[in-house]
């Protein structure tokens, strides 16, 4: 009697806690499919074979963008690796040490370091329980700080199977122990071209398509700036990133991660559960794809807009929300689909606040808004353009006021070196856009006329004209709504006057932002159409016609007459 009847078999209290943190994360079903599919069913394991092959980056092809060639030595070298990389007639000229193999080296061992760090085998392979632990090791539910030390650990693992010295140190074996020594801006580079590889990795599942490493010269700047003391004059404009030996606190970089891109981390959590989940949906692919395709090295290089893709990456990995997963959507990609979500540009549409708001108006979405300019001459001697590109993103759409409106945004400087500005709570000036009215009405303290982001009327954080030829941009002191901070190098106390060269609104609303402004637009057509249009019956019959009563009046215009009603 109470004997149990029940022929399952008993599940271990260590299964049934990793099943427990899997399951909190809504994996456990995509695991079992993944392993199910995985594991040799004699053994009931999966092979370390099989996970490196699951794990490897299928790259079909590797495109070099402009900065990425910089680190090259020399035009001989240059040539040489676009021979290698099947670049010949892209026309592209390099010259800097010799990243590129060194990269291409972490990729070929991306797989087997990642196996390696998280994934225990027992003598016949991983188990159930070993294969849920592993995945909960690198994407349960842990700390920022905790993720970026699994990265950090991930990356100094593969590069020194590159041959790639890396000075970091960790006090322990937990992973949010404390990280000493230092990173060299090459350094930077690297970890961040890794992590961009991860994020393409995790969105084109199959490997499908080329991978492009695009210009992220801002993202290493910003790190420079912000962590590093550059000996001398130093030029964000004009520099050689790597050639510059100076030394990056590891605790440092751990700060500006956690503040200007939280996001970074989380590359290698969303890769490693895309590729099960290819294992869970297609099952894994014993021998990886070596096919290329050059034909589709131009619809990468296509288009030439301020958003790019290193910028837009930047831009996506600030915060966690649905207008970042907008982001990578569009832009970690081939580069298809881009154009539908770009809802104004300057050069395209016209200039000027009316061009603007007849594309922006009725748009129910996250819009964000890049502004590229230019302030002052060159220095003598030096001929290098010194533009800079700042942008704002709003989660609301615009409406024609003379007062701040708003409920969320950012502020980000883009270029030549990103940084990031959210809200601090204390004010809601986020965006203030303010058309010329209509009628002739006296204003005795007229309000501005144009587009704003942040500070108080007459005080703008950032403030373009209505023609947009010119944007100011002001001291942080004046704006209580986001994160102070220089949006400009080198910005100083005073407003800074620049005269713009582009500006473009990108709208990440989905495809429902979009249907509304069209059903929108359609309506506005529609009551235009109404107004102009004339009833031709009124005028039909001469008695009734203003061109007679006219002449009736000019004739004898004493005549009295009556109304008729």
């Amino acid at each position: 009697m109470g004997a149990s009847t029940s022929s399952e078999p008993r599940v271990s209290e260590e299964q049934s806690e990793a099943e427990s943190v899997a399951a909190s994360t809504g994996a456990l079903p995509m695991l079992e499919k993944a392993f199910s599919k995985l594991a040799n069913p004699q053994t009931n394991a999966v092979s370390l074979e099989n996970l490196q092959v699951l794990f490897k980056m299928h790259k079909n092809l590797l495109v070099l963008d402009q900065f990425f060639c910089s680190f090259l030595i020399d035009d001989v070298q240059a040539r040489c690796v676009q021979q290698r990389f099947n670049l010949a007639g892209e026309g592209r000229s390099c010259s800097g040490s010799n990243v590129p193999d060194s990269l291409t080296v972490m990729l070929d061992h991306l797989g087997s370091t990642l196996v390696d760090q998280f994934f225990v085998p027992d003598k016949g392979g991983i188990d159930w329980v070993a294969f849920v632990k592993s995945y909960n090791k690198c994407c349960s539910r842990v700390s920022s700080s905790a993720s970026l030390n699994m990265l950090l650990r991930v990356f100094v693992v593969i590069s020194k199977s590159a041959n790639v010295p890396i000075h970091l140190e960790f006090e322990s074996g937990d992973t949010d122990c404390k990280i000493n020594g230092h990173l060299f801006p090459r350094d930077v580079f690297l970890l961040l071209a890794l992590c961009w590889a991860l994020s393409w990795g995790s969105r084109n599942l199959k490997g499908e398509g080329i991978l492009s490493l695009p210009d992220l010269n801002h993202l290493v700047l910003s790190v420079i700036t912000s962590c590093g003391q550059v000996e001398g004059a130093f030029d964000v404009w004009d520099c050689d990133i790597s050639s510059l030996e100076v030394q990056l606190p590891a605790g440092k970089f751990v700060t500006w991660v956690m503040s200007t891109v939280p996001c970074l981390p989380d590359c290698l959590r969303l890769y490693f559960n895309a590729r099960l989940q290819i294992a869970a949906n297609d099952g894994v692919e014993l021998a990886p794809s070596n096919s290329s395709s050059p034909g589709d090295i131009s619809s990468i290089s296509a288009h030439h807009h301020l958003l790019t893709q290193g910028r837009a990456w930047a831009v996506s990995i600030t915060n966690k929300s649905r207008v970042s997963e907008e982001i990578s959507g569009a832009f970690i990609s081939n580069g298809s689909g881009i154009g539908d979500n770009l809802v104004y540009r300057s050069s395209t549409h016209g200039r000027g606040l009316g061009r603007f708001w007849s594309h922006v108006e009725g748009y129910k979405g996250p819009l964000l808004i890049l502004i590229s300019a230019n302030s002052g001459e060159p220095r003598e001697g030096n001929s290098v353009d010194r533009k800079w590109v700042i942008g704002a993103l709003t989660h609301q759409a615009f409406e024609s006021k003379d007062i701040f409106y708003g409920n969320s945004g950012w502020l980000y400087s883009i270029g030549p070196v990103f940084h990031v500005f959210p809200p601090i709570g204390k004010e809601k000036n986020f965006v203030y856009s303010h058309l010329r009215p209509t009628g002739k009405v006296y204003q005795p303290h007229p309000k501005p006329v144009g587009l704003a982001f942040g500070g108080t009327p007459g005080n703008e954080r950032i403030f373009v004209d209505e023609d947009f030829s010119k944007v100011t941009v002001r001291h942080h002191s004046v704006d209580k709504t986001y994160r102070s901070g220089s949006l400009l190098p080198d910005q100083g106390f005073l407003p800074v006057e620049g005269i713009i060269s582009e500006i473009e609104v990108w709208g990440f609303g989905g495809k429902e932002a979009k249907a509304v402004q069209n059903s929108y637009k359609k309506r506005e057509e529609l009551f235009t159409e109404q107004r102009r249009k004339v009833d031709l019956k009124t005028f039909a019959n001469w008695e009734d016609s203003p061109e007679k009563m006219m002449m009736d009046m000019m004739s004898d215009p004493n005549a009295v007459r009556r109304e008729d009603r």
